[in-house]
């Protein structure tokens, strides 16, 4: 089950204020890392495939409307989880990624649309092919060939590093140990399975001699590819589906079903509903069927995955930071349950807001036990959507209701429905207007969906959270310092921890102290010392993390990367902050030339190196630390290597999004604005103000034309 300490993350995005933004991507990075290590590390998953992807959606869509927010942990930009201990590593030439989602046959229209708006195909009747094949529910791996021998076999692990199965995977008779006419290296990838017949009798086996059951084929084929004894996988009955290839020597064919056909002919067992549709309508009516002949399949699928067939389109797409642009997996839906309200729980976050939590009688859907819910705001509560509306048809949510728990969508878990003729109370929840933590006044702005307490520092809740952001995973990400640590030193008499700066001064304040740490329950001598030990390691910080823990409103982990590879050291970035004008002056229109930084994200950060208070605190925690510089990305031959960019007007031999890919490709810097700092414009036909201002600067413009020349890809 996903955490619900903090539900900030539960609510619609369109009613979230960037504060309840950023607690709610610091919660879904923390549940999410959990549940990549239980799924791909553990083989013990904890939520289900459905609540897994709608927390990722989730997730995307808050960075869609925030995208200064985005975390340097960001799920967006992480694929499984880190290879376990026991097995040794192997690093993937080509990264091993995930896909994104879609859920109905609008997201699959959408795909269409962007593929071709991305690849210029204005022409509705311009045919565009795809293939269409089910996506198995087992563990992805990577299987690699030199001269017919197989000489790899490793699991995906994180996307780049992954466990060497290869042992294992010589026991597995849909595994060719040699094949003939093969490019010379091949890196064939596909997935590991379990049908459910094999699975039945495995766990029949299992229970007969007392030994582990599974608890269904996709944790039973992992359990038993990641066996340290290949004795034990050979006598499991996996088997395995080739869908795709990483390094090779030579290409297989020139499109993605020919390449798979290809794969099929080497010996490899493929999906025999792999079909090739050349249009979002025969997509889904291909969905359809394979949705409608899932039961009789006899293994596990969770979707079906469409992949541009033009292997040409699929290079010019290319790839997001863990997922490929040509590539999409249509997900089957999740369930809905009823089950009863017991209670409804106040939560106070770091910026004060106040999140009911549904406390359910302990139902499972889609086979999670679901015993939390959302219920966003006050107004949800009542009724009322984000948009003024009603929603369940105005229908109220009291204690004692039978709800109906859903657990697909963009908000996992949420109350879809209340049954009235059920209800046993009579009178409506009354959403309080004092703080529970603190009892300060709890108000709500003029267009805040949220009421928050106004307690700031003298509420603890606030405090608290405000100390787990800092040492959370993200930021500075102490080892034997978490949330249930910092809640304890924050109510210590003898060693409080009330601000950041405390937590380095700890091993001080224990040494002269009366009372020592290590004598208290719950802390021996040696994790007395391994916490020391993880405090004092972490006194070295880079700057995009010491920038991230600070908690500025409105900035996530990838805005403080930006901004800190932009200043690149402390004392650039603390002169800048500590002098610039807001709304004016050199040093304002440089920092907002940062592309993703705007004046919303640019006031604030200047507004807390400014504000006397919290630039003490600030003062005080640097004292305790070494800030290392921001690295120099190592640049590439390309005459654009180093330079900043800015795209400007129409661009007609690609679009913005390619343009920008191609540049950063080449090492480029791209920016929103054009600056002091600017070295390149490249400007399209209907150039306005950009065009004027780099010319003005004495910044170089180039036409579309020259700028492709000048990349080297005319």
């Amino acid at each position: 089950m996903p955490n619900l300490q903090n539900t900030a993350y539960d609510s619609p995005v369109d009613v979230l204020t960037e504060d309840q933004a950023r607690d709610a991507l610091a919660a879904l990075a923390q549940d999410l890392s959990d549940a990549n290590k239980a799924y791909h590390t553990d083989d013990a998953p904890k939520i289900d495939d459905a609540t897994y992807d709608h927390l990722k959606r989730k997730n995307a869509e808050i960075e869609a409307r925030f995208p200064h927010l985005k975390r340097a942990d960001s799920p967006s930009d992480q694929v499984g989880a880190r290879a376990a201990d026991g097995f040794s590593k192997v690093a993937h030439e080509i990264k091993m990624l995930s896909l994104g989602n879609a859920f109905d046959d609008a997201d699959v229209f959408d795909f269409d649309e962007r593929i071709r708006k991305y690849l210029n195909i204005t022409t509705a009747d311009e045919t565009l092919a795809y293939t269409a094949e089910p996506k198995i529910d087992g563990v992805s791996l990577a299987l690699t060939y030199k001269n017919g021998a197989l000489i790899t076999a490793a699991t995906r692990g994180d996307g780049e590093i992954g466990e060497n199965v290869t042992a294992n995977a010589l026991t597995i008779q849909d595994i060719p140990q040699h094949i003939e006419n093969a490019p010379e290296l091949l890196e064939v990838r596909g997935e590991v399975y379990m049908s459910h017949a094999d699975f039945a009798a495995l766990n029949a086996r299992q229970e007969a001699t007392g030994g582990k059951t599974f608890a269904n084929p996709r944790n039973a084929a992992a359990g038993s590819l990641r066996q340290l004894d290949s004795t034990i996988t050979s006598e499991r009955p996996l088997r395995f589906f080739a869908y795709a290839w990483g390094v090779l020597s030579s290409p297989l064919a020139d499109t993605q079903f020919a390449s798979i056909e290809r794969l099929a002919a080497l010996g490899f067992a493929i999906n025999p509903l792999t079909k090739i549709c050349k249009s979002p309508e025969a997509l889904i009516a291909h969905y359809t069927d394979i949705a409608a002949a899932r039961a009789d399949l006899g293994y596990d699928i969770d979707g079906v995955v469409y992949k541009v067939d033009a292997l040409a389109y699929q290079r010019r797409l290319g790839f997001r930071s863990t997922t490929p642009r040509w590539a999409i997996a249509h997900k089957f839906p999740a369930e809905l349950a009823w089950t009863r309200l017991n209670a409804i729980d106040i939560q106070v976050g770091r910026t004060g807001a106040l999140s009911p939590v549904a406390r359910l009688q302990p139902v499972t859907v889609g086979g999670v036990v679901v015993s939390n819910a959302t219920l966003h705001n006050e107004d949800y509560i009542a009724g009322i959507g984000g948009d003024g509306q009603p929603i369940r048809d105005g229908q109220d949510i009291r204690c004692g209701d039978m709800v109906q728990v859903y657990r697909a969508g963009d908000v996992i878990p949420k109350i879809a429905a209340v049954d009235i003729s059920k209800r046993t109370q009579s009178k409506p929840y009354v959403f309080p207007d004092h703080c529970p933590e603190c009892a300060s006044p709890a108000i709500r702005e003029d267009g805040d969906a949220v009421r928050r307490c106004t307690g700031g520092l003298i509420c603890p809740a606030q405090a608290v959270e405000r100390l787990k952001h800092f040492v959370s995973r993200a930021a500075f990400d102490i080892e034997g310092l978490g949330a249930k640590q910092v809640a304890y030193f924050f109510d210590d008499d003898t060693l409080p921890v009330k601000e950041p700066a405390d937590i380095f001064t700890l091993k001080d304040r224990d040494e002269t102290g009366f009372t020592k740490l290590e004598n208290r329950d719950g802390f021996g001598k040696t994790s007395v010392k391994k916490l020391f030990q993880a405090i004092d390691e972490k006194r070295t910080i880079p700057l995009n993390r010491l920038l991230f823990s600070l908690g500025i409103r409105h900035l996530g982990e990838s805005s403080a990367a930006l901004i800190a590879r932009h200043y690149g050291g402390w004392a650039t970035l603390e002169r800048a902050l500590t002098t610039a004008t807001i709304g004016d002056g050199d040093i304002w229109d440089y920092l907002l030339s940062i592309d993703g930084v705007g004046a919303v994200m640019a006031t604030s950060l200047v507004m807390a190196f400014q504000n006397p208070a919290e630039r003490a605190s600030i003062d005080r925690l640097i004292a305790q630390l070494d800030v290392q510089d921001m690295p120099q990305v190592a640049l590439s031959q390309s005459p654009v290597a180093g330079k900043t960019v800015v795209f400007t007007g129409t661009l007609e031999k690609m679009t913005r999004a390619e343009a920008k890919a191609r540049a950063e490709s080449h090492g480029a810097k791209v920016s929103g604005s054009v600056s002091a700092k600017t070295d390149i414009l490249v400007a399209g036909p209907g150039a306005g103000s950009k065009a004027t201002k780099a010319e003005t600067l004495g910044v170089t413009v180039l036409d579309e034309d020259a700028w492709i020349a000048l990349i080297g890809e005319a």
